[in-house]
C-alpha cells in the first residue's frame, strides 16, 4: 500500500494523494446500508483530465484496481473502493467550464454537485432538472450511475440530459463523446453506453448537459386515498389525461407519518382524512404564468376527485416546500428507523398495482415488514425493507426483484447494481446478455482494473 501511494505521490505531487493508512472513514463508502466499508491502498484527487490519465496508465501497467468517488451518496456500494487499489476522488475537479445559453447547454467536471450548478444556472432562467433527492450529489455520480429522481417522469433520468462526455479509458486514453448537439446517427453511441455503468468502463472528466427554461411558477397538490390500489391506479390516468406533472410520487401512509414527523412538518389535514387515507399522491405542476398554473390545478383537483381522492389540497408554498423536502429525505427516515435494506424496483406504472399486491404477499410470507413511497409516474417503487436476519432478506429480496422483472421491469431504476445487487442480477438477467456485457467490459477495460467487483 505505501509503495502504491510512494509511486502516485511522485507521479503527480504529494498533494494530491494521501496514503492508505490515512484516508478518511468518509471515503471508505457510500451511503449504501449493507456494504462494508473498505480502505484503499491509496487515495488520488486530481486536478485535471491528465492527472486522472497519468493515474490510470500507473494503474494499468501495474495492474491496480481503480474506483471513482464523486460525493458517496450513492446507494448501491459503487463508490466503496479495493483494498489493494486506489480511489479517485473528485471533489477538486468541480469546475463550471461552461454555460452556454445559446445552446441550452452547460459543461461541467465530475466533482461540481447540483447545488452549484443550479445556483450557477438560476440567474441565466436555466435549470438542469435531474435531481435525485440530494443536492449535495456531483454531477459525475450521476452520470456514473444514470440518477433519477422525483422530476423525471416530465424531464427523464441522467442519461436523457448528458449530450456528450469526455472520459479516460483503462489505458489512459482520453476520448470526446457527442457534443451541444442533439441527435446523430454516427456509429455506436459511446455516451449512453457510459452513463449508468457506475464507474466500470471510463472515468468521466467532464460532461455536456442538457438545460432547459427554468418556469417560475410552481403549486404542489396533496391527495390522500383510501388504499393505496386507488392510488397506483390513478396514476396512468392522470399522466394520460395530459396534465404534465412535473413530480408525481406515492407515498403510503406509514411512510408519510414518519418522513413527516422526522421534519416536524404538520400539513394541516384533518384527523378524519388522515385516520382514513392508506395512501397519497403528491404533485407538483409548473407553468409560466400564474394564470396558466391556476387552470392546470383546478383541472388536476377535479380529476383527482373523479379518481376517488377523499380530497384534495392545494399546498401554500412553504408547506409545498417542506413536502417535497421531506419526501427527499425519505431515505434518512429509513436509516433511522433502522431499516435493513433499500430497494429501487422499476416496473411499467401501469403494473404498480399488481406488484405492490405481490410484494405484499411476499413481506407476510417471509415474515419482513416492507413499506414504501416512490416515483410513481415513472413506475420507480421504493421500498424499505425490515428483515434483520440476511438470509430470509436475501430470499425476500431476490422474489421482489423476480416480480419486478416478470411484470415487465428491472432491478433498479436509478441507484445502480454497485455491489449491493449485483448477485440478484447475475442471477436472473439473461445469460447471454450478461456475456454480451462482459465482452464490452473488456473491449474497454482489458485488464478489469476499474470497479473491479462492481455491476459484473
Amino acid at each position: 500500500m505505501a509503495d502504491v501511494a510512494a509511486a502516485l505521490a511522485e507521479l503527480l505531487g504529494p498533494d494530491r494523494v494521501t496514503p492508505g493508512e490515512e484516508v478518511g472513514d468518509d471515503d471508505t463508502h457510500d451511503e449504501c446500508l449493507t456494504a462494508t466499508p473498505v480502505r484503499p491502498a491509496a487515495l488520488v484527487r486530481p486536478r485535471s483530465t491528465g492527472e486522472v490519465a497519468t493515474v490510470l496508465r500507473f494503474a494499468h501497467d501495474e495492474r491496480i484496481p481503480v474506483t471513482a468517488r464523486g460525493s458517496g451518496t450513492g446507494l448501491s456500494g459503487a463508490a466503496v473502493p479495493h483494498p489493494d487499489g486506489i480511489l479517485v476522488a473528485f471533489d477538486r475537479m468541480d469546475a463550471i467550464c461552461e454555460i452556454d445559453v445559446d445552446n441550452h447547454t452547460a459543461t461541467v467536471q465530475p466533482g461540481l454537485t447540483l447545488a452549484r450548478l443550479d445556483e450557477a444556472l438560476a440567474p441565466h432562467g436555466l435549470t438542469y432538472p435531474v435531481f435525485p433527492g440530494e443536492y449535495s450529489a456531483s454531477l459525475g455520480g450521476n452520470v456514473a450511475t444514470n440518477a433519477g429522481g422525483m422530476r423525471a417522469v416530465k424531464y427523464g433520468v441522467t442519461r436523457h440530459q448528458v449530450l456528450g462526455l469526455e472520459a479516460v479509458l483503462a489505458g489512459g486514453e482520453v476520448i470526446r463523446t457527442g457534443g451541444k448537439y442533439v441527435k446523430a446517427t454516427t456509429g455506436y453511441d459511446l455516451t449512453q453506453l457510459i452513463v449508468g455503468s457506475e464507474g466500470t468502463l471510463a472515468l468521466v472528466t467532464e460532461a455536456t448537459l442538457r438545460l432547459h427554461p427554468r418556469l417560475g411558477h410552481q403549486a404542489t397538490v396533496l391527495a390522500p386515498f383510501r388504499t393505496l390500489e386507488e392510488v397506483t391506479r390513478a396514476v396512468p390516468k392522470i399522466i394520460g389525461a395530459g396534465h404534465a406533472p412535473m413530480i408525481l410520487e406515492y407515498i403510503d401512509m406509514l411512510t408519510m407519518a414518519a418522513t413527516t414527523a422526522f421534519v416536524g412538518l404538520d400539513l394541516g389535514v384533518p384527523a378524519e382524512v388522515t385516520e382514513a387515507a392508506l395512501a397519497y399522491l403528491v404533485i407538483v405542476l409548473e407553468q409560466t404564468t400564474e394564470d396558466r398554473l391556476a387552470e392546470d390545478t383546478e383541472a388536476l383537483a377535479r380529476h383527482l376527485a373523479d379518481l376517488g381522492a377523499i380530497d384534495v389540497y392545494v399546498l401554500p408554498p412553504g408547506a409545498a416546500a417542506a413536502l417535497i423536502d421531506a419526501r427527499e429525505k425519505a431515505f434518512w427516515v429509513a436509516k433511522a428507523n433502522h431499516a435493513d435494506d433499500i430497494v429501487d424496483v422499476v416496473v411499467p406504472r401501469a403494473q404498480i398495482p399488481v406488484f405492490m399486491e405481490e410484494v405484499a404477499a411476499l413481506a407476510q410470507r417471509h415474515g419482513a415488514w416492507i413499506a414504501g413511497c416512490g416515483h410513481a409516474g415513472d413506475g420507480n417503487v421504493h421500498l424499505s425493507v425490515f428483515q434483520p436476519d440476511p438470509e430470509v432478506r436475501h430470499r425476500v429480496l431476490r422474489e421482489l426483484f423476480e416480480t419486478g422483472m416478470r411484470l415487465g421491469g428491472a432491478i433498479s431504476a436509478e441507484h445502480g447494481l454497485g455491489t449491493a445487487k449485483r448477485d440478484h442480477f447475475l442471477a436472473l438477467e439473461q445469460p447471454a446478455k450478461i456475456e454480451l456485457m462482459r465482452r464490452i467490459k473488456a473491449a474497454f477495460d482489458p485488464h478489469g482494473i476499474l470497479n473491479p467487483g462492481k455491476v459484473l
